[in-house]
């Protein structure tokens, strides 16, 4: 090797470990970091205020049918969205008609990502006499007489076998607890994604991805999904599914993995317990705290993971923490929004906000909340289109 190319070698190695350890680089996750600003978004907010039909829910994730977690760009792009407690019936002049109904759970069909009202078609299943039903109906070995899903995360297995997977936490009414519900189990629900919205092969299985104390707090997975695998568009992907779960009433952070082939096989699952990947679910560790029992992991053009949640599960406050990996550590709360002036009654209650990043825009993160009174049939028939999801737009600068 002569000295000229020794030099050009040695220049040209230098250059990579700087490029390497600027890669390696974690950046700050305070508030003083990052800078953005905040507005409410009018399209989204009027998308789901309805009066005819499905006109209120609460939950909401957005799952890309195409398995893309990035934004939906096509036209005929199609979004699934799911909705736990939702209500059907009529609202005219400002009054539900006799004859609404609750059910637990209902899902829209959305083409593109603007939220166009001719582009959106809400389902729900309908019993024999025509009355509106729940669409996904629990059915495992564990199932017990009148429980009922709420629905948790999903996404499309596109290294898997296509299918579209969907948590659902199994819940039951129960006399001895504050709220008159205890969740009790979480299962998976397999679906056909071209078969969205009207599914008709519907097959559910408990999962072991539940977890009960001594204190009778209880954890579940699914409360988010981060898809890190090239084929759903993610930056630095490692190939695994990452599935971020809620416990306790400190709403403690918890995650695990796996990769999109062993998806059902729960004996492939890892656990993070704060150091490193465990095959034992009882050593998962708290990596974060007040945090929402449904919330959304998004990555950010600098490289770092954005959480978005309501503060402490049930507060005016959407706060997001950053890390630099999925899993974490996560800095500290950073407050996006304040709902105050969407709770007009002492009665009316915030809770588990989310972004959306497939319907977002560069460097946007598009973000439901959800609306509900602890007086829910009489605060409904006064304000009949309280209960649904309101959104915000972060522009990160």
């Amino acid at each position: 090797m002569s000295v000229k190319q020794l030099f050009i070698f040695l220049i040209g190695t230098a250059f990579s470990h700087a490029s390497m350890a600027q890669q390696a680089k974690e950046l700050p996750l305070d508030a003083s970091s990052i800078q953005f600003t905040v507005s409410v978004d009018t399209g989204w907010t009027s998308l789901l205020k309805r009066t005819s039909g499905w006109f209120g829910a609460d939950g909401i994730y957005t799952i890309p049918l195409n398995g893309s977690e990035a934004k939906q760009s096509a036209a005929n792009d199609r979004s699934l969205l799911i909705f736990s407690d939702s209500m059907v019936g009529e609202i005219k002049d400002s009054v539900m008609q006799p004859g609404y109904k609750m059910i637990h759970n209902s899902v829209a069909l959305l083409k593109g990502s603007k939220p166009v009202k001719s582009n959106i078609q809400f389902f729900w299943d309908k019993n024999k006499d025509g009355s509106a039903e729940s669409v996904f109906i629990p059915q495992t070995s564990n199932t017990q007489k009148g429980d009922y899903y709420w629905l948790g995360d999903g996404f499309v297995n596109t290294d898997g076998d296509g299918s579209l997977y969907i948590f659902g936490y199994r819940v039951r009414n129960v006399s001895n607890e504050a709220f008159g519900f205890r969740e009790v189990g979480n299962t998976l629900l397999k679906l056909k994604p071209k078969e969205a919205p009207a599914f008709k092969s519907i097959k559910q299985k408990d999962t072991p991805l539940y977890l009960t104390d001594d204190k009778k707090d209880i954890g579940s997975f699914g409360a988010g999904i981060y898809v890190n695998t090239k084929s759903a568009g993610a930056v630095n992907a490692d190939g695994y599914i990452y599935v971020y779960g809620v416990r306790g009433m400190a709403k403690n952070l918890m995650v695990a993995r796996v990769l999109p082939k062993q998806f059902e096989n729960y004996n492939h699952w890892e656990f993070w317990d704060g150091k490193k990947w465990v095959a034992d679910m009882g050593s998962v560790a708290d990596i974060s705290n007040h945090v929402s029992n449904e919330l959304s992991v998004s990555r950010l053009a600098d490289g770092r993971y954005a959480m978005v949640f309501q503060i402490d599960g049930m507060s005016t406050g959407i706060g997001m923490r950053l890390a630099n990996k999925l899993t974490g550590p996560w800095g500290p709360i950073i407050k996006l929004w304040d709902c105050k002036p969407d709770l007009i009654k002492n009665t009316f209650v915030v809770y588990n906000a989310k972004a959306h990043p497939s319907l977002s825009g560069a460097n946007e993160l598009l973000i439901s909340y959800n609306i509900n009174s602890v007086d829910f049939i009489n605060d409904l028939k006064q304000y009949p289109q309280l209960y649904r999801p309101r959104f915000i737009k972060v522009i990160f600068n």
